[in-house]
């Protein structure tokens, strides 16, 4: 799950060394926490949250496979 989170906003950003994406382990659920330069944050985000939607529907049907909660949150 990590290492997709970080190919999918590297592919979207301008600073793509700038990309951290850490992941947290809970009882129930797995919080993906993905950080960008300021200055790419609106590309990851997207117009009206559509991009990182996006990012998250992907994430959660690569997740469903595994049978885990993933959240994606873009800090």
């Amino acid at each position: 799950m990590k290492e997709l989170v970080e190919i999918l906003a590297k592919a979207l950003v301008d600073q793509p060394d700038k990309v951290d994406v850490t992941m947290v382990e809970k009882e129930r659920s797995v919080v993906i926490e993905l950080r960008v330069a300021p200055e790419d944050m609106g590309k990851v985000i997207g117009k009206q949250g559509r991009i990182a939607r996006a990012i998250r529907s992907v994430v959660k049907a690569a997740a469903t496979k595994q049978r885990k909660r993933v959240i994606v949150e873009i800090i």
